[in-house]
């Protein structure tokens, strides 16, 4: 982590400070194997600052996790409402903006859906999760409301999509995507295997 510049605090607000500092760690080592004292370092207050705000690590995780769902949530919101056309082009809009952000932001995508993101231990964390979700399945149900995508159970339509989404988002950020082995693109024709069997023709 020595890339990473001091940025040293005075003054103000020191959760969002430290926040922001563990986020800028997080996205040059791409995990999250520091300590709230490096953390506190790099901020530039002292080693016990930190605990005024988050009792643990885990606490601090937990919350980079929720920024990260609220982030990936408007994304996706700002992706879907700009597309335009039919309901097939909407989702795509949705699914590409996903794997986009988790290609852009690979450290803190992994913690999201990591075990170190308790959505169990936290409310937050937990509404943050379900909302980003709840962006797919009202996508999904506007489909089906207009006759563009199959009037199938609706969870299994939206467990359907978020695995195909999330798995390869994941085969991205882990540079597994290899031409030789899925083709020249293979995040939208994986889309367009996934979409003919959800939509009613469009």
């Amino acid at each position: 982590m020595s890339d990473i510049k001091e940025r040293p605090y005075h003054h103000g607000d020191l959760r969002r400070a430290l926040i922001e500092t563990a986020l800028a760690m997080l996205a040059t080592d791409q995990n999250w194997a520091f300590t709230l004292r490096e953390v506190a370092r790099r901020t530039g207050v002292s080693h016990a600052a930190p605990y005024k705000h988050f009792r643990d690590k885990d606490v601090l995780l937990r919350e980079l996790a929720r920024i990260g769902f609220e982030r990936l949530g408007q994304t996706m919101a700002e992706a879907t409402a700009s597309a335009r056309g039919a309901m097939r082009g909407k989702f795509v809009a949705g699914a590409q903006a996903c794997i986009e952000f988790a290609l852009h932001n690979p450290g803190l995508y992994r913690l999201m859906f990591s075990s170190d993101a308790d959505k169990a231990a936290d409310p937050n964390l937990h509404d943050a999760a379900m909302n980003t979700f709840g962006i797919l399945l009202r996508l999904l149900e506007e489909g089906q409301r207009s006759g563009s995508f199959r009037p199938v159970a609706i969870n299994a339509l939206a467990a359907a999509s978020w695995a195909q989404v999330h798995g390869l988002a994941m085969l991205a950020i882990n540079g597994q995507l290899l031409e030789e082995k899925v083709g020249p693109e293979p995040i939208r024709a994986a889309l367009d295997v996934l979409l003919d069997g959800v939509c009613c023709g469009e």
